[in-house]
């Protein structure tokens, strides 16, 4: 099924040829990035916030703290979530053509809460097992505290958008001959070894879901 058309909000006006309103790349990029930033008003301020998303469907997810004025406030109005990966830094033979490459998402829409503990238990376990598969099993069992302290909330996708800057320095004609070295530097997020805890219990091994995990 096509993603809707974008809205007056999703629709890009500067460098328009950069957007993209179709599912597959909305979902591509908020599937390769589990960090999001949620901007709404609180007590009249812009706020902006960093969380984990997940996505289920074409609807995308992410908890907090029930006590958090942000996780009380933004039930039921309108935010913006957004989510970047910085690919690299492109270095042009003028200072008004440096840029970046990166692929982003923006999501508009009425923050919806998840409500009750059997399906505010479900999403949690959705969302670890897109992270490390297998692990929500091994786990000591979620507390009916734990969940009663926990806020979930969600977005449709039906108002989202993506941008996608790639690609090498677009230099003018008159600057190519500029001598000064023009290019792109790539940014990788890697994964490090695991490092465990200090406290782990001897002979408790490494699970491949902590020597596989990528972003991006």
């Amino acid at each position: 099924m096509p993603h809707p058309p974008p809205s007056p909000r999703t629709r890009a006006r500067r460098l328009a040829y950069k957007a993209a309103y179709d599912r597959d790349t909305i979902h591509a990029i908020l599937d390769a990035m589990p960090v999001a930033h949620i901007g709404h008003i609180v007590d009249g301020f812009p706020v902006v916030t960093p969380t984990l998303q997940w996505r289920e469907g074409d609807r995308v997810y992410w908890h907090g703290s029930s006590a958090s004025r942000m996780q009380k406030r933004a039930a039921g109005e309108e935010v913006c979530l957004t989510v970047t990966l910085t690919d690299g830094m492109v270095l042009a033979r003028s200072g008004l053509e440096h840029s970046v490459n990166y692929r982003s998402v923006m999501v508009f829409g009425r923050a919806e809460l998840v409500e009750g503990a059997a399906a505010k238990e479900a999403h949690l376990r959705t969302m670890m097992e897109q992270l490390f598969p297998g692990r929500w099993e091994s786990l000591r069992p979620i507390t009916a505290q734990e969940l009663k302290a926990t806020r979930i909330l969600s977005l449709p996708l039906t108002e989202a958008s993506a941008k996608i800057g790639a690609g090498p320095p677009t230099d003018p004609p008159e600057d190519r001959a500029w001598p000064v070295w023009a290019g792109v530097l790539p940014i990788r997020l890697t994964m490090g070894p695991p490092e465990p805890a200090p406290d782990l219990a001897p002979g408790i091994p490494t699970p491949d879901h902590a020597r596989t995990y990528r972003i991006g």
